[in-house]
Formats: structure tokens, C-alpha cells, sequence
């Protein structure tokens, strides 16, 4: 699954830089992650930094963008161009 930000968020701007693979913008309101580009730091880290580093715990993984471990490193081969 790609992760989610929740209304919770306070726009402390400390995901943002975390994020290996650039999925995580200034929304209208709120930060976003990008489905698409989010791996949950799959083949970066051990589990998703902006998780780590968030301090109200309004990130989690999204029901609407199930992925499991395999998809979500072909998504990170994918994106970072690294051979399968």
C-alpha cells in the first residue's frame, strides 16, 4: 500500500524532505503522497520515514492503494531505474 496523510496534519514540513522518492507534496491544505510514487520506502529504508518523523502519527497506509511488498519494490526498481 502507498501511505496516506490524514486531516490531522499540521504542516510541520518535516516529511517532505524525508521521502526517498519525491512523493510528497504541499496539498491545498494538508501534505499529500503521491500513490504512485510512494514505495513506504520499500528498498530505501526499513520502514516509511515520514512515519518515523511525523509528529501527530497522521500517516498510514491508504485502503484505496493496496500493494504488498513485491509491488511496492518493482515500483521502487521502476523508479529508480536499478535492474530487477
Amino acid at each position: 500500500m502507498s501511505l496516506i496523510i490524514y486531516d490531522e496534519c499540521i504542516n510541520c514540513d518535516v516529511c517532505e524532505p524525508e521521502c526517498p522518492n519525491g512523493a510528497i507534496s504541499q496539498g491545498e491544505e494538508i501534505y499529500v503522497i503521491d500513490p504512485n510514487l510512494c514505495t513506504e520506502c520499500v528498498g530505501h529504508y526499513d520502514v516509511p520515514q515520514c512515519v518515523e518523523v511525523c509528529p501527530v502519527d497522521c500517516i498510514s497506509k491508504n485502503p484505496d492503494h493496496a500493494e504488498d511488498y513485491e509491488t511496492l519494490y518493482q515500483k521502487y526498481l521502476r523508479l529508480t531505474g536499478k535492474p530487477g
